[in-house]
C-alpha cells in the first residue's frame, strides 16, 4: 500500500446524500496523514465542509477578549462560548467565533453543538479567507433560522471595529444597528459595554 493509498484510508468520503450536520460528530479523530485534531476547526456550510485556516494573532486576542468580556456582564442565565457549533439545518453547521447561549445548555459538557433557540448572539471576527462567508452566507443562515442578533467584528489598522445588527422577526432579515469603534455599548440582548480597546488579552 502506497502512502497515497493509506492517507486515502483515512480520508472521510461524503456519504451518497452528501454531508449532514450530524456527520461532524463522525469524523475521525485525525487527518488523511494521521495529523491528530485535523478535524477538529471544520465547519459544515451548505453541505460543504469547510476547514478553518490558521488564526491570526488579531483574530484568537478578539475572541477571547469578547468573551472574557461578555462573561463579566451576563446575568447568570446566560453564557458566553467561543467556536462551538450551531446546527442550523440538516447540511448548516458553522461554528461562530463567539455566541451567547442559554447558561443551562451550556452546563452540559457533552454538547458539540447548540440549536437556534438556545443561541441569543452570535459573533463573526472576519479574516481574509473567512470574508464572503462571514460576511453574507452566514449572516443570511443565521437570521434565516431566527437568532435574534448578530455582530461582525473587522480588523482596522490592528483595532476590532464591531457591526451590530438585529433581526427583524417579520422579514427574517438583519438590521444594522450600530458601527461600533473603541467601544461597544447595547442594551440587547442584556446591557453590553466593552472597551474594545482594552480587551482582556
Amino acid at each position: 500500500m502506497n502512502d497515497v493509498t493509506r492517507a486515502l484510508d483515512y480520508w472521510p468520503s461524503p456519504p451518497p446524500w452528501g454531508w449532514t450536520a450530524d456527520d461532524l460528530d463522525q469524523l475521525p479523530s485525525v487527518g488523511p496523514n494521521g495529523e491528530p485534531d485535523f478535524f477538529k476547526h471544520v465547519e459544515l456550510i451548505d453541505g460543504a465542509l469547510v476547514f478553518m485556516s490558521p488564526q491570526k494573532r488579531f483574530h484568537e486576542r478578539v475572541i477571547y477578549g469578547l468573551r472574557a468580556s461578555l462573561n463579566g456582564l451576563l446575568p447568570a442565565h446566560l453564557a458566553a462560548l467561543t467556536q462551538m457549533d450551531v446546527k442550523l439545518g440538516h447540511r448548516m453547521r458553522p461554528c461562530p467565533d463567539v455566541l451567547i447561549i442559554d447558561a443551562a445548555a451550556a452546563e452540559d459538557d457533552r454538547r458539540t453543538y447548540y440549536n437556534p433557540s438556545e443561541v441569543h448572539l452570535v459573533v463573526e471576527v472576519v479574516s481574509p479567507e473567512s470574508e464572503e462567508r462571514d460576511r453574507k452566507t452566514k449572516p443570511l443562515r443565521y437570521a434565516d433560522a431566527g437568532i435574534p442578533h448578530f455582530w461582525r467584528v473587522e480588523e482596522n489598522d490592528g483595532a476590532p471595529v464591531v457591526y451590530v445588527y438585529e433581526l427583524d422577526p417579520a422579514t427574517k432579515v438583519y438590521a444594522l444597528t450600530g458601527i461600533h469603534h473603541s467601544r461597544v455599548v447595547v442594551s440587547v440582548p442584556v446591557a453590553i459595554d466593552i472597551d474594545l480597546d482594552n480587551l482582556p488579552r
